[in-house]
């Protein structure tokens, strides 16, 4: 199946019309201004761009630091650079240096420019060991190093806060709930509680950093209620917007959320909230109009008003950085050695993959179902097949996550043990960590990549396999319920992730597949994901965010000139 041909090189970006409905991308114009921001930028993540780290107990460390990675939590990994700083005057009476772990890959990394360019604030939990040793009395610290652009602001969550807030309500309640797993959902005492004060922490430092100007950009399900606190405690003027990176729930199971009523109000705070698809819009809008009484939503305008403010309703498709993917995996030889010595995985072996998070989103169990089905029908192809299943555990503390993660060892000890011979395995499985460059070799050298999540927000591992199949050989076997596939869809072999037949059935047809089919949809696909890329999805952002704050404003200056510019009218 693998011939490299002529090099594949990304598709110069179409540029379609943004509708007033929210859907669509940015138009040419708005892209070359994508790293503008109309006003003083502040922007909110659990995750933070810059971790502080104690890096020896010399006092004389003065190395610049040799390139290292770190995963990003979601089956990719991010590239990073470690650089020792000079800890006098942060840590007294201590001879420990530190070091900075800097972002170069994903949503972290693409946004980190943004807010340089805009001179903003990043607020974020500061989960680094060192990171409160490196901040001044209110908890900030310019960054990047060696070149201060902005500021970051570092909250200090205790152990409790953060099994609380973050292992407890947005990974036991908002999480399941978001991918339709309501049986998995744990109600503990005191975790919505401790998200709820979380929030407010949060909400509380947008507003010591928030001007007349401001534009607030919250990321994802960690924050739903800080958008309403901002907004009551801000001057009219200024813009909050939230993006939801995962799933929104159908009514149904959204009516077994705990304080869904306030969750509703919180999002509601928002000046613009947007989310992937439009299909998580409609059911959005469709929650608030059943369970928050007061709203008035309008589903063609895809509008919000309540409590006196209007919220507006988009779905912009996030991408990934594939120029980066691309120029990777060219560099990467899928034939090297450390492919077969890590994975023995021969060069004439026909290779599937599957790289994610063990998370019970992710549908794996049924992906494994499928290649036993698929040796079952085809004896021809034992020896000749190998899948290669790439896990990276996380939230082991919940037990919903390690019963997973025992369930997925055995079954691959299982089918192993049913086909494997002397000298090959039907299923390489390993929870070793990847560095980028091993990653893209391993896409690069996969045939076949099956992506095949019971739910998901997105899927950006469908983009990263895309974007560094460099030789154009690789087929893509995709969910029909992940975000992506509105946009890969036609040219990938959709699945249903729950139909172990009907996965079996595209693995043969991927395997089978004539080179020129092969070279025809991973050609169309690449266009696809190098249109759709981080820097387009991030123009429509600041597209919208530009418009809704221009409303902002607008509105703003209709205000009696002896009101008190921080008030908004308060909730019903």
């Amino acid at each position: 199946m693998r011939t490299p041909e002529e090099r594949l090189s990304p598709t110069d970006s179409s540029t379609y019309q943004l509708r007033a409905d929210g859907c669509g991308r940015a138009t040419e114009d708005s892209t070359d201004s994508a790293t503008s921001c109309p006003g003083s930028l502040i922007v909110v993540s659990n995750r933070q761009p810059y971790r502080h780290e104690y890096a020896s107990d010399r006092a004389d460390t003065t190395w610049a630091g040799d390139d290292k990675t770190m995963t990003d939590g979601t089956g990719s990994t991010t590239d990073g650079k470690e650089t020792a700083i000079d800890e006098d005057g942060v840590m007294a009476g201590r001879q420990r240096s530190l070091t900075v772990d800097e972002p170069t890959g994903g949503l972290t990394a693409g946004l980190d420019p943004v807010v340089q360019e805009a001179n903003g604030t990043w607020i974020a939990w500061g989960d680094g060991e060192a990171d409160f040793e490196a901040v001044d009395d209110d908890n900030c610290v310019a960054v990047p190093p060696g070149d201060e652009s902005y500021t970051l602001r570092r909250i200090d969550l205790s152990e409790e806060a953060v099994d609380a807030y973050y292992y407890g309500f947005s990974n036991r309640v908002l999480w399941p709930l978001c991918h339709e797993f309501p049986t998995l959902v744990e109600h503990r005492s005191n975790d919505y509680e401790w998200y709820r004060t979380v929030n407010e922490l949060f909400a509380d430092a947008v507003v010591e950093h928030a001007t007349d100007e401001s534009i607030v950009w919250i990321q994802d399900y960690h924050f739903a209620l800080a958008p309403r606190i901002v907004q009551e405690s801000t001057p009219a003027s200024v813009t909050v917007a939230q993006f939801w990176h995962v799933p929104w729930p159908t009514p149904e199971t959204f009516r077994q959320c705990p304080a869904g009523d306030r969750l509703l109000e919180g999002l509601c705070g928002n000046d613009l909230l947007a989310f992937h698809v439009d299909r998580y819009v409609a059911q959005f809008l469709e929650c608030v109009d059943r369970y928050l009484p007061d709203a008035a939503v309008d589903h063609v305008s895809r509008t919000v008003d309540y409590a006196g403010s209007t919220t507006r309703v988009v779905s912009t498709p996030m991408g990934i950085d594939a120029e980066a993917y691309d120029r990777d995996a060219r560099t990467a030889d899928p034939t090297a050695e450390s492919v077969r010595s890590e994975l023995g995985v021969g060069p004439e072996t026909v290779v599937g993959l599957g790289v994610d998070r063990l998370d019970y989103s992710k549908g794996i169990p049924e992906r494994l179902a499928a290649v036993e089905r698929f040796f079952e029908r085809n004896p021809g192809w034992r020896g000749e097949f190998t899948f290669v299943q790439k896990t990276s555990p996380s939230r082991t503390d919940i037990p919903a996550y390690e019963r997973y993660g025992e369930l997925v060892r055995s079954e691959v000890e299982r089918i192993n043990s049913r086909f494997e011979t002397d000298d090959w395995q039907p299923i390489v499985y390993t929870e070793a960590y990847l560095d980028r460059d091993r990653l893209c070799r391993l896409y690069r050298r996969a045939d076949v990549m099956v992506v095949s999540p019971l739910l998901d927000g997105m899927n950006l591992v469908a983009q990263e396999y895309v974007a560094s199949q460099v030789d154009g050989e690789g087929v893509l076997v995709l969910s029909d319920r992940t975000g992506v596939h509105e946009l890969l869809g036609p040219h990938a072999l959709t699945i249903d992730p729950s139909d172990v037949d009907g996965i079996a059935d595209q693995l043969e047809r991927a395997v089978s597949m004539p080179r020129h089919e092969r070279q025809r949809r991973i050609n169309t696909l690449r266009s696809r994901v190098f249109d759709a890329d981080l820097e387009q999805w991030m123009a429509t952002q600041f597209d919208w965010i530009r418009r809704v704050h221009a409303d902002e404003r607008g509105a703003s200056t209709d205000h009696d000139s002896d009101s008190d510019p921080r008030e908004r009218p308060s909730p019903v």
